[in-house]
């Protein structure tokens, strides 16, 4: 199959197909004496497998270590659960500092009169600062 068909069967565009097979991430195509791609049903369940991937957050790496254990016949499936728990113990902390970030921003929008006034305790605080002198 084209590289077009690749990207309607597996929801990736063909810009990002080019960009997974240049960061060698998918097994490489076969080329025809044209120079285009031929891509076959291994390449699909790939390209299906970082499109998922990268939708619940792996990174390019992850994505690639993915791609080798699954086209290992000798993996072990703990070894996916665990990159898959690490991913979400990240994702865990990801949330964690997200929710310190809202917090300190609506304490310092708190603190804001919000009025037409130039002194602005949020400016102030996150430039660590005392008020503008006016």
């Amino acid at each position: 199959m084209n590289i077009s068909e690749m990207a309607k069967k597996t929801g990736l565009t063909s810009k990002a197909i080019r960009f997974y097979e240049e960061k060698g991430l998918v097994t490489p195509p076969q080329r025809a004496d044209n120079g285009y791609r031929s891509y076959s049903a291994k390449h699909l369940e790939e390209f299906r497998l970082l499109h998922q991937a990268r939708q619940v957050g792996f990174t390019l790496d992850e994505c690639r270590e993915l791609i080798g254990l699954f086209n290992d016949p000798n993996r072990h499936s703990a070894d996916v659960k665990a990159r898959t728990l690490q991913k979400v113990s990240d994702i865990e902390k990801q949330i964690s500092q997200l929710e310190q970030m809202r917090q300190r921003l609506l304490a310092l929008a708190e603190n804001c009169p919000g009025d037409n006034s130039a002194d602005c305790p949020i400016i102030t605080q996150l430039a660590g600062c005392c008020p503008r002198q006016g």
